[in-house]
């Protein structure tokens, strides 16, 4: 197979606040070995500030657009001006491995009936979170969860236009309670509209990992937790799938509790109560 015959790919990376962050994304991109691309680059900052980042990467195609802040707002602006074969979302801080987009360009052009892939996030140390599935699988409604994170999807532009955009009441900057998840709603309107996207833990992202203090572990937990509650209800997940999105963080909570671990203990806690919270209020 030629270099030719492989997809080209539109990057939407929605950025704000962050400059030396996304130098090192665009520097990754540059250093790809798959070269038909584009960098849709969508400025939520209200100063020029990317100017010079921008400026350091000549070899690069960069569309730039502006967006008011909100990352589903961002990647909607993004969206509309796709026209590769491929789309992906790649992080302002995140960064691809040299040969990511041959690697899923090779794995698409191999494959037509296959609509999208999806890939895991690693630290500098090459880790992934332990919650991480290790083996591949074809995504369904039911085991995405764990096999999802936005900087890490590819998906055919045919797909994206028929998903649609991404709902702007969740991710981050959206002003709502449930202010994260919209990859995992994304991709779950996507399965359910019958497209066939494979999880392929070969395929990886370096992503800074972030672990918040301790203090913050309840308002991570609640704020992911709502999310989820969200999507649940929204999508209206069958009630045994909702039980088991209640239990497990009860049992952490549980579990933590008799290791003596009262800050785990509290994530769990915050996480239950967010999920309930977000089925409450998802729309149908």
């Amino acid at each position: 197979m030629t270099r030719a015959e492989l997809p080209s790919f539109d990057l939407v990376v929605a950025t704000v606040d962050r400059e030396e962050e996304l130098d090192r994304l665009l520097s990754s991109l540059a250093a790809q070995t798959h070269r038909a691309f584009r960098v849709v680059l969508v400025d939520q900052n209200g100063d020029d500030r990317l100017d010079r980042v921008v400026a350091a990467h000549p070899a690069l195609e960069v569309v730039r657009l502006r967006a008011a802040r909100g990352l589903s707002r961002a990647r909607n602006a993004g969206l509309e001006r796709v026209s590769a074969d491929v789309v992906a979302f790649p992080d302002d801080d995140c960064v691809y491995p040299p040969d990511l987009l041959e690697r899923v360009a090779a794995r698409l052009a191999g494959d037509p009936a296959l609509d999208g892939l999806t890939g895991r996030p690693i630290d500098k140390t090459g880790t992934s979170p332990p919650t991480w599935n290790d083996e591949p699988a074809m995504l369904t409604d039911d085991n995405l969860w764990n096999r999802v994170v936005s900087f890490a999807i590819f998906l055919r532009r045919a797909t994206v236009t028929a998903v649609g955009t991404f709902d702007e009441a969740l991710g981050l900057g959206s002003g709502t309670t449930w202010c994260s998840g919209e990859e995992v709603d994304y991709l779950v309107r996507a399965v359910r509209g019958g497209a066939r996207i494979v999880y392929d833990p070969g395929l990886v992202v370096g992503h800074p990992a972030k672990p918040p203090a301790a203090d913050g572990l309840g308002a991570l937990g609640f704020r992911d937790g709502a999310s989820i509650g969200y999507i649940l209800r929204k999508h209206r997940y069958p009630p045994r799938v909702v039980v088991r999105m209640l239990v497990r963080p009860a049992g952490g909570t549980l579990v933590s509790l008799l290791r003596l671990r009262p800050d785990r203990a509290r994530f769990h806690a915050a996480t239950l109560r967010g999920r309930i919270r977000g089925l409450r209020a998802g729309r149908g």
